[in-house]
């Protein structure tokens, strides 16, 4: 049949991984912080994800990364992960919805863009255009009753953002180890630093978590870590990076359902318009992208709008 000819299984499952578990991490985040504290949460999630990962690369054959590349991998990891996902975590621990952190964190690509400036990137007008659309966005999601009822959670999540952003745009120009490799690193290095961040918060377990709460770690880990980001790599050598980073305006949609059906959060009409303002500022965004002729780049470790 040509459609399956044209969209062969492998394809199909690793788009699926990408909009589907992906966009879901919001959600075991959500019930995850329930039973777990959240840097605690994250830091374990990363190193458990990193070790895996970074053994199976080393039975693969691959090099073993040097130092300069350690220390290269982990300033990105702190800015990803310790900075990104370690925001997210917590804020989502202070009682913001899943939904509404996901469609905050959807704004890392106009971050993203921002910070390319001062690396010399220019920007189209249809990117600037995303890019004001955006903050305009932002600023009606902070409108809402979710945020209001959290500001400090509204702060680290555009702090997040931000990181993540910094950190994409950053990796560009240092000698991160090649490909999973690299990954691994920052996972290994950003999981040891939300660690330290927990212990000298003082943050400890006050039981031991229930089959939910070990449920939600051990599906962010393997799920939500190695999957979805093997997934990612697959769909870089496969498609124009636009497609591969799509994602950015699946997942905010994912998240407010998945949310919505399974905990009963709930979106009010302010974060409602805010969506849609949102996820058309990353589709404007996005155009120049689809539009250009794909080139064949080295595959470099995700670095673009996700920070769960």
């Amino acid at each position: 049949m040509p459609g399956l000819r044209r969209f062969p299984l492998p394809l199909i499952a690793a788009f699926f991984a990408l909009y589907v578990i992906w966009g879901s991490t919001y959600l075991a985040i959500r019930i995850g912080v329930e039973y777990w504290p959240p840097l605690l949460l994250a830091g374990i999630r990363f190193v458990v994800a990193g070790t895996l990962m970074y053994a199976f690369l080393r039975w693969r054959g691959a090099p073993a990364p040097t130092w300069a590349q350690w220390k290269a991998a982990g300033m990105i990891g702190i800015l990803l992960l310790a900075g990104g996902n370690g925001g997210v975590t917590v804020a989502e621990h202070m009682g913001v919805a899943s939904g509404v952190a996901a469609l905050a964190i959807a704004t890392v690509p106009l971050f993203t863009l921002l910070c390319g400036y001062f690396w010399g990137a220019r920007n189209t007008r249809l990117e600037w255009a995303g890019i004001v659309l955006g903050l305009i966005g932002i600023a009606m999601l902070n409108l809402g009753s979710n945020l209001q009822s959290s500001p400090l959670g509204a702060t680290l999540l555009v702090l997040a953002a931000a990181s993540w952003a910094f950190g994409s745009v950053w990796s560009k120009h240092l000698p991160l180890p090649e490909g999973a490799m690299a990954s691994a690193v920052e996972m290994l290095v950003g999981g040891v630093v939300l660690l330290i961040g927990s212990a000298l918060s003082g943050e400890h377990l006050q039981a031991m978590p229930a089959i939910e709460g070990w449920a939600a770690l051990a599906y962010l880990t393997f799920f939500g870590s190695i999957i979805a980001f093997n997934a990612y790599m697959y769909l870089l050598k496969n498609v124009r990076p636009a497609a591969a980073t799509s994602y950015a305006y699946v997942n905010p949609a994912v998240a407010v359902l998945l949310g919505i059906v399974f905990v009963g959060e709930t979106i009010g009409i302010e974060e409602g318009l805010a969506m849609l303002v949102i996820i058309s500022a990353v589709v404007l965004i996005g155009l120049p992208q689809w539009r250009r002729v794909p080139e064949q780049p080295a595959v470099v470790a995700p670095t673009e709008s996700r920070v769960n």
